[in-house]
């Protein structure tokens, strides 16, 4: 299961620029992080990891699903099969509003996985290519969503550009012109200096002002964010994982050929329409209606460049390469969840007041310094850890939450 590790791993290759830098997620110019090597690093993510590791994640998820609750349905648990797996996903919910509320990452994606959850055990079942139709249909509908927010902001911009030369002749704006400004410069308009000083600022209080000071963002992350994108993110991958497991893509047993030819079309499409959309982005100076129109094929570039993602991995795993480095993210992946949360405690204490206050103070490319240095230390534990122990100590309390029943731990050897 290497790629477990791997897509855990990726997703810490994004999420490490919200954790470090103030609204630079999508936009380096914010920071003036856009030439040299912060360009460079910004250009390699949107290439190839942007919404990908996430994708890829998320189909693990959802073949863990048909894993598990196969395995369950084999063993004869009968209806216990449905009690332990909605048992196992409400733990899953809960550990995700923890992760948001008191761990403070409210970008954690363990809760809108639960709330997803709920709805895969009916379709474990389904066949494999009605599950891909219905995932594809969902990606159409983001499709349709993202065209119609870039149509929104096109418009804001040119209703806000005219009110705004209005002004500068030095005319009186009409109310509706006062608020065709005021809409521009909160939709289209970059954030200030003075925004960016209050952030940094924000980010180095103590641990229960920043808990405070979140409680707006944590609330839309977990209730509008989830059906306004995750809904089409996430759900929509991990019912192509489910398809791809029942196809036996992720068991490493189809033929050589099969997996180049996922590497040579999934990158042949996804890095054509990342190369397309990055260019726009950048020869348009970050402009965010230009950002909003490379959305329209945001999906297409990440699953095509998901798929060959899984390509070039299982090819690795198939070659049996180093297998040194193998084993550690396959012990990484079988650590997912503690792994997961671990990331989050360590870059708290880097990032915010109540630890070292690096939060806004490292350029865009440096905070890579630090993702390379937790990847080295959770693939050296991570192995060192499984020799003891049969879980991760998160993996170990889901599981015996979820059985209702305290699993055995250490390694008797």
């Amino acid at each position: 299961m290497s790629y477990g590790g791997i897509a855990l791993f990726g997703i810490l290759l994004m999420n490490i620029i919200e954790m470090g830098l103030p609204f630079s997620y999508s936009d380096p110019s914010v920071l003036g992080h856009d030439t040299g090597w912060n360009l460079w690093v910004w250009k390699m993510n949107e290439l190839l990891f942007e919404g990908t590791m996430r994708g890829l994640f998320s189909m693990l998820f959802g073949a863990g699903v048909i894993l598990l609750t196969s395995r369950l349905e084999k063993s004869g648990a009968g209806i216990k099969c449905a009690d332990i797996y909605y048992r196992r996903t409400i733990w899953l919910l809960v550990f995700g509003i923890v992760h948001v509320w008191l761990l403070l990452w409210y970008g954690d994606i363990l809760y809108p996985y639960a709330i997803f959850a709920f709805f895969l055990f009916p379709a474990r079942n389904c066949l494999p290519r009605n599950l891909l139709v219905f995932a594809l249909a969902l990606l159409s509908a983001a499709t349709f969503m993202h065209f119609s927010q870039y149509e929104d902001k096109q418009k804001v911009e040119i209703a806000g550009l005219e009110a705004q030369a209005t002004q500068t002749a030095g005319e009186t704006l009409t109310e509706e012109q006062s608020d065709a400004l005021e809409a521009y410069e909160k939709a289209v308009l970059k954030k200030t200096p003075e925004d960016i000083a209050k952030a940094i600022e924000t980010e180095n209080g103590d641990y229960w002002s920043i808990v405070l000071s979140r409680t707006s963002k944590n609330r839309m992350f977990q209730t509008t964010f989830v059906y306004n994108m995750w809904v089409w993110d996430i759900l929509s991958f991990m019912l192509i994982g489910m398809a791809f497991y029942s196809w036996r893509i992720f068991h490493g047993e189809l033929s050589y050929r099969f997996y180049i030819l996922f590497v040579v079309i999934g990158y042949g499409v996804g890095l054509s329409v990342n190369f397309i959309e990055m260019t726009q982005v950048v020869s348009s100076g970050f402009n965010p209606v230009i950002m909003a129109k490379t959305k329209i094929t945001y999906d297409l570039g990440r699953l095509a460049t998901t798929i060959g993602h899984i390509g070039l991995f299982m090819l690795f795993i198939k070659s049996g390469v180093l297998p040194f480095l193998q084993k550690g993210l396959a012990a990484v992946g079988r650590m997912a969840l503690t792994n997961c949360i671990m990331h989050s405690i360590i870059t708290g204490f880097l990032f915010l007041g109540f630890g070292f206050s690096l939060f806004g103070k490292l350029e865009r490319y440096e905070l890579y310094y630090i993702v390379l240095g937790i990847w080295i230390f959770q693939l050296i534990l991570s192995p060192i850890w499984l020799s003891y122990f049969k879980y991760g100590p998160m993996e170990w309390l889901w599981r015996s939450l979820t059985y209702m029943k305290k699993q055995s731990f250490r390694i008797v050897k």
